[in-house]
């Protein structure tokens, strides 16, 4: 089976809030192409709530977009009919190729990196995983890897080490979108950009546009 196409340019990995719903439909509409449904602490019966709903209303506006489970295997598995795409799992959650046996073969999954090392060794899954999420990029408070931050200056490297589609993440804002797809990367990867936007479906078309604009300029460059 052919495995599925995911558009990472704008890369919406939700927060906590009372308009998690919200934001999510209005950053589809705005062209997010994945929505990552994360939120922290949170009972697998309320991420399966949430993540139905977030589904529902996501492709009422764009059927195309995909909408994962953050961690949870098994709640990405009860939801393979409702909507969900698949998962992203870290380096300490479910073994990727048994997450794929699991999901099937057009299931989306992604895994976290951040380190050449990780970059390597998710290369050799390359059959199992469709795309990495690789970072931080810079300093966040919302998740604290213990990773080196990797800068702009870092990616170009790992970009062209990876057999994967590459999406950076850490405190990326739409500002930032244009610079990292010009080192390389396929995606972006926001949470507060989005969260704290006044008009998240505005912001997201923003970051589409910088990464398209970032991506020109990329294949122009002799």
């Amino acid at each position: 089976m052919t495995r599925p196409t995911v558009d990472l340019r704008c890369y919406f990995v939700t927060g906590q809030g009372p308009d998690v719903v919200e934001r999510a439909r209005a950053a589809a509409a705005g062209g997010a192409g994945v929505i990552q449904v994360r939120s922290k602490p949170i009972s697998a019966r309320d991420l399966y709530t949430l993540a139905r709903e977030v589904a529902a209303s996501v492709h009422e506006v764009s059927p195309e977009a995909r909408v994962l489970i953050d961690d949870r295997v098994d709640v990405a598995l009860a939801l393979r009919g409702q909507g969900v795409a698949g998962v992203h799992l870290g380096q300490d959650d479910l073994d990727v190729r048994v997450a794929r046996e699991l999901l099937g073969p057009d299931a989306v999954i992604g895994l976290t990196t951040g380190t050449m090392e990780l970059v390597q060794a998710a290369n050799e899954h390359k059959d199992a995983i469709d795309y990495i999420g690789c970072g931080p990029f810079r300093a966040t408070p919302t998740k604290d890897s213990g990773r080196s931050l990797i800068g702009l200056d870092g990616y170009p490297a790992l970009a062209a080490a990876s057999r994967l589609p590459m999406v950076a993440i850490g405190d990326v804002t739409a500002d930032d979108a244009a610079d990292l797809a010009r080192a390389g990367v396929d995606g972006c990867a926001i949470v507060r950009g989005i969260m704290h936007a006044d008009d998240p479906q505005a912001y997201c078309a923003r970051v589409v546009t910088e990464f398209d604009r970032g991506r020109r300029a990329l294949r122009s460059t002799p």
